[in-house]
């Protein structure tokens, strides 16, 4: 059966894809977080043996290379889908306009553009290439970028969606590093595809002051201007049965290469 590699599931959306997925005993599923130890304590609890949790960073091309090297051991030497869902969401910056966050501390605001550069362009470039050699030698060859409807330019400028800048700004490059893995890959019959979660209710608005859950409410103003019929962040398990969906009926010859789009398979971000 089918082998999986999914970056990031030591919570939220990367857990659950690691949930649902091992809910077969056939399937093998390989997930990399920052800190094994308490992912293994969660994992335990599901009491499934066709889990494998190593330990990396997308900032570490080291890590990323042994995590490679161990997979291969554990798949023997292949694999089907790759899911990049890992990301960095730099928070300082995520709830003012570039404007705004340039004029109150432009050194901060650098901080914040490097950092999401850093993890979800160059360390998913990384991962790719580390991860394809596996992938070619699998039967489904899918590569799957978990992205954000942020960065599509069209949402931002009609309603004006000025928060979130650094964030979007590396998803819509992370967008772009998929289609040319895609023009690249296409030929061997590797699908690379980016899809959007959507918005989804991973736990993290505890954390948030008053000033900021003020923001994202303006926020989730404009979101029901675009789609009326919101009604408010899906679960995880929503979010990943639609992106599961989305990626098996998505394929090289069905022209789906390289695109982005949403948890519906198209433009409709919400």
């Amino acid at each position: 059966m089918s082998s999986y590699f999914v970056t990031g599931v030591s919570r939220g959306i990367g857990f659950e894809f690691l949930r649902q997925l091992s809910s077969d005993p056939a399937k093998t599923v390989i997930g990399l977080v920052r800190n094994k130890p308490a992912t293994d304590a969660k994992v335990a609890a599901l009491n499934r043996t066709n889990i494998h949790i190593l330990e990396g960073d997308l900032t570490d091309y080291e890590s990323l290379k042994r995590a490679a090297s161990a997979t291969s051991k554990i798949t023997g030497g292949s694999l089907d889908y790759l899911i990049a869902n890992a990301a960095s969401i730099p928070l300082w910056s995520y709830f003012d306009g570039m404007g705004a966050l340039g004029s109150k501390d432009p050194v901060a605001l650098e901080k914040d553009l490097l950092d999401a550069y850093k993890t979800n362009i160059i360390g998913n470039v990384h991962l790719f290439n580390l991860f394809l050699p596996l992938i070619l030698k699998g039967e489904k060859k899918k590569v799957i970028a978990i992205s954000s409807g942020m960065a599509d330019i069209e949402l931002i400028t009609k309603y004006d969606l000025e928060i979130g800048g650094p964030y979007a700004v590396s998803k819509a490059g992370a967008n772009a590093v998929v289609a040319k893995y895609s023009a690249e890959y296409a030929k061997d019959g590797v699908l690379f595809i980016s899809i959007c979660p959507g918005v989804v209710d991973t736990g993290n608005s505890g954390t948030l002051t008053e000033e900021q859950l003020q923001k994202i409410g303006v926020m989730m103003g404009k979101f029901a201007q675009y789609a009326p019929n919101f009604k408010g962040p899906a679960t995880p398990e929503e979010s990943v049965k639609a992106l599961i969906s989305v990626y098996e009926k998505a394929s090289v010859a069905g022209g789906d290469g390289g695109a982005f789009v949403s948890h519906f398979g198209n433009k409709q971000w919400l």
